[in-house]
């Protein structure tokens, strides 16, 4: 076999089904090898930034790995930013980059796509990097990386071989996957847990993505009904609980509102895959933090108890353990219709309120940073796990459409739609080509205001004056519609719904531009200002 005919028969066995590239001479052995196996989907982008943002939202739509392939130098650099989203949102992203030939590995003398030590180059963004010289490595290697990707908390890997390595024919022992063993606190540690949650007057869940890594909804909702507990979640969380349910107070915890009171009320705090980095407890709140990442135990709360463990499985340990409590779900509902009527008083709630209807309850969503995205957060309903993708921290403007379109490849049943805005879509405006190329039937709505408006109001309002954020635009629905797209403009909230109604239910790619003016911020956005480091 070659080296790329054994690389593709490990990532088969591997259980990968799509991988999302874009050819390159470098990587010439692994696309020959692609070619022959037909079990494995390859979906070409037109741009490498698009590569891990499919694989991204692949990942985390489906619960598997998702599988880019890149050329070295440039392709990695361009692939960056959806690794930096990917390590943001814990999602299994496996990245295989080629190299220049062997001879010439850090030599620095000016190879095609040379860069010397390039793995250094995603470092910060990636769990795990190898390099690969010869073929009988290969199956360990991608062995090694799967185990990275499905064990602890799953980020990023990458793994780069010369061309040489894909293209010579060798002997190599093909792997089986190493099976994934959920890691369970000690018992010792589980009973102090429960008694401390048992014996709490007020306690409250908050839930991060780490319950969509782990498929711990189930063992959620059975916890929060076993301590009779609401469950917020961040935004990474949204879907953990149904929103549909009375166990789920949403995600609308900003200052002075009536879901951080109730939080800030809570004498005990089980806080289940996240580091509660923008919940911030009081000191004296006594946090049981279940977390897979023990570096993040603890990391931004001293009164914690940890629980080092899969989310899913020190649940289900936890509810064993768990005495059942008196309902409280009337003061649930109260505090639910509290909570809910916070939304009415934002400026873009018209809007969101639209989409959400016109959206059936299983559509996955995946807003950008635009105004509509950032309002989406606390306030977008979610009925089901792993049905909306945020950038989380990593806030890349740009992300949403590759990364809706990757989702799509990994839900072909589900509606997918995204919110970009027009600067923000224009990033990766050519993926167009590629969802009328393979099929994959996405709906984008295009709020178009000329401007990185977010930037523009910001500089207005607090630096003296807005530069650098005007925007001149092309017709954007002459430009789904030369790539084949169906395009439309709406002008109104109503407009929209119906449009967005229509085309999910067509199961057809879209573009759905509205012009909007400017957008004040959300009431929950910091304001921004001059730096106190800037003086006259």
């Amino acid at each position: 076999m070659t080296g790329g005919e054994v690389l593709v028969a490990s990532l088969f066995r591997e259980g990968v089904e799509v991988v999302f590239g874009l050819p390159g001479v470098q990587i010439y052995g692994a696309m020959a090898a692609l070619r022959d196996q037909p079990a494995i989907r390859f979906i070409a982008t037109r741009h490498e930034q698009a590569t891990t943002y499919m694989a991204d939202g692949y990942a985390r739509a489906c619960g598997s790995v998702g599988a880019a392939l890149v050329v070295p130098g440039p392709g990695l650099f361009n692939a960056a930013s959806g690794l930096a989203t990917a390590y943001a949102c814990s999602s299994p992203v496996l990245l295989i980059v080629g190299q220049v030939p062997r001879a010439f590995l850090d030599k620095g003398i000016g190879q095609v796509h040379e860069v010397e030590n390039q793995l250094e180059a995603v470092r910060a963004v990636t769990k795990r990097r190898r390099r690969v010289l010869e073929v009988s490595e290969i199956p360990e290697a991608v062995r090694e990386a799967f185990e990275a990707l499905r064990s602890g908390r799953p980020r990023p890997v990458a793994i780069e071989m010369p061309p040489e390595v894909m293209e010579e024919g060798g002997a190599a022992n093909l792997l089986d996957p190493i099976p994934v063993r959920r890691v369970v606190p000690s018992a010792s540690d589980l009973d102090r847990a429960a008694e401390i949650i048992s014996s709490s007057a007020n306690p409250v869940i908050y839930a991060g993505g780490g319950v969509h890594a782990s498929g711990a909804h189930e063992a959620l909702r059975g916890v929060a009904a076993r301590l009779e507990a609401g469950v917020i979640q961040s935004t990474e969380g949204k879907g953990s609980v149904s929103d549909e349910s009375d166990l789920s107070l949403g995600a609308v915890l900003w200052p002075d509102g009536p879901l951080r009171r109730h939080f800030a009320s809570a004498d005990v705090i089980l806080a289940v895959g996240t580091r509660l980095a923008l919940a911030r407890p009081r000191p004296e709140q006594q946090v049981v933090q279940i977390e897979i990442d023990p570096e993040e135990m603890s990391r931004n709360h001293r009164k914690t108890f940890p629980l080092l463990g899969d989310a899913k499985a020190t649940l289900e340990e936890l509810l064993e353990r768990l005495p059942a409590r008196e309902s409280r779900k009337p003061e649930r509902e109260r505090l639910r219709a509290e909570i809910a009527a916070t939304a009415d008083q934002e400026p873009q709630a018209t809007i969101l309120k639209s989409l959400r209807a016109a959206a059936p309850k299983d559509t996955v969503l995946v807003p950008d940073m635009t105004q509509i995205g950032y309002y989406s957060r606390p306030f977008w309903p979610v009925y089901e796990g792993r049905t909306y993708l945020s950038s989380s921290y990593s806030q890349n403007l740009g992300f949403a459409y590759p990364t809706a379109l990757g989702a799509k490849v990994a839900r072909p049943d589900r509606p997918v739609l995204a919110l970009c805005g027009d600067g923000g879509f224009l990033y990766n405006a050519q993926e167009l080509a590629t969802a009328v190329q393979y099929g994959i039937h996405v709906v984008v709505v295009v709020f178009n205001d000329n401007s990185y408006g977010n930037v523009a109001r910001d500089l207005d309002e607090s630096f003296g004056g807005s530069y650098g954020a005007e925007l001149k635009n092309p017709d954007f629905v002459k430009l789904a519609d030369a790539y084949g797209v169906r395009g439309v403009r709406v002008t109104t909230a109503e407009e929209l719904g119906e449009s967005v109604r229509e085309a999910l239910a067509q199961d057809r790619s879209a573009l759905i531009e509205m012009p909007v003016s400017r957008m004040s911020a959300p009431r929950f956005f910091p304001k921004p200002s001059l730096s106190g480091s800037r003086k006259p």
